[in-house]
């Protein structure tokens, strides 16, 4: 199977399936120095992990971290950073009734006619479990990008028809984590809550969109065509299980304007630097960072494990069925995807940071052939 890896320089490789014996990722292209420990990480994984409220899946995953590479006395040694993450809780007898039987909208016949077999305890592989590597891999991301002055966030702007007002960065920043939603609009996050929890009630379930910014991203990252940034950013936002849009700026608002309302005038900032009037652009230009900040928006359709009979067929004996996928599923997915969008931001910009020479690939100081550093290890001897 292809499509594990994601990134040029700052490269993450995953694997695990929901139902295996643990979820994994491997991070190169990690700087030496970097002071990075597995609280760090496990800070986001918690964000992420199942069980956190009751409109949340059930299932109990610790989702404890543990680094098997890549550290020395507390800091990255810019060899591969190894972290692996246990399934403890994979209950994969509820899946049976679907070994040749496919689940409604999942990926488990186009699994299965692509490779002629496939692991069917709670979807395998393409289980969004697996977005359990990209948390991870996205605190480091995170964390070499703080360095650098660059702060992201992201909080739930919608759920069905309910829709937040407009919010600072700051809003978010401060209150999407208050609440169950991670909505950054209290009024707002408690009419979603309702809302989801009467389709939970229904046996049914319910879609959204998450809200993302990124602040302090120099300008001139990126490049025209292939290699922009809005294009590598699609990729990664489109590759977050559910995604159905991603959009950045005015999004899909733009079809709405005219050439003159949408064109970002220019005029001087407070540094005497060019800067656009009103960045409807998302902070990108030419497919390249203005300087500005980064913002958009990505779509997750309703999950579609639901409690609700559905129809299907048995491949094996040729039956037409009735099903119904009993288990622990979300009844809505923003919530918990909120840090894997994150960390697909994070991912991504800090990849063009290394492209475009903003970091030094070999070493966070930059000290090229400076080896007494504060964290190079000292010799047992000499204590």
């Amino acid at each position: 199977m292809n499509g594990n890896s994601f990134g040029r320089l700052f490269q993450v490789t995953t694997f695990g399936e929901s139902h295996g014996e643990a979820m994994g990722v491997t991070v190169s292209g990690c700087p030496a120095g970097l002071e990075l420990s597995e609280e760090d990480i496990q800070a986001d994984l918690d964000r992420r992990k199942p069980g956190q409220s009751m409109i949340s899946t059930s299932r109990g995953e610790p989702d404890d971290v543990s680094i098997k590479s890549g550290l020395q006395d507390g800091y990255t040694t810019g060899t591969p950073i190894g972290m692996v993450i246990q399934n403890k809780d994979a209950r994969s007898g509820k899946y049976e009734p679907f070994v040749t039987a496919p689940r409604p909208s999942h990926g488990d016949f186009t699994y299965s006619a692509k490779f002629g077999t496939r692991n069917w305890g709670g979807g395998g592989r393409s289980s969004a479990r697996e977005t359990v590597n990209w948390v991870a891999a996205g605190a480091i991301a995170k964390k070499l990008l703080a360095r650098e002055g660059v702060e992201l966030k992201a909080h739930v702007n919608q759920i069905g028809d309910i829709e937040a007002p407009e919010v600072s960065f700051e809003q978010i920043k401060d209150h999407s984590e208050e609440n169950d939603v991670r909505c950054a609009h209290p009024e707002t996050a408690e009419r979603m809550q309702e809302r989801i929890e009467a389709y939970q009630e229904e046996g049914d379930s319910i879609g959204g969109s998450i809200y993302f910014e990124a602040r302090g991203v120099p300008r001139g990252l990126g490049a025209p065509r292939f290699d922009s940034i809005e294009a590598r950013l699609g990729q990664a936002m489109l590759s977050v299980p559910a995604t159905t849009a991603f959009e950045f700026g005015l999004g899909r608002e733009a079809r709405e304007y005219t050439g003159y309302e949408r064109n970002d005038h220019w005029e001087f900032g407070e540094d005497d630097e060019p800067v656009p009037a009103e960045n409807d652009h998302g902070g990108l230009q030419g497919g390249i960072t203005t300087g500005e900040p980064i913002y958009g928006e990505v779509t997750l359709h309703a999950p579609t494990s639901i409690p609700k009979s559905q129809h299907t067929v048995d491949w094996e004996t040729g039956e037409e069925k009735e099903e119904q996928v009993i288990g622990r599923h979300d009844p809505v997915l923003p919530p918990r995807g909120v840090p894997v969008v994150e960390a697909m931001l994070a991912l991504t910009l800090v990849d063009f940071m290394l492209l475009g020479g903003r970091i030094n690939p070999d070493r966070v100081d930059g000290d090229v052939g400076e080896y007494d550093t504060d964290y190079h290890p000292s010799s047992p001897r000499n204590e």
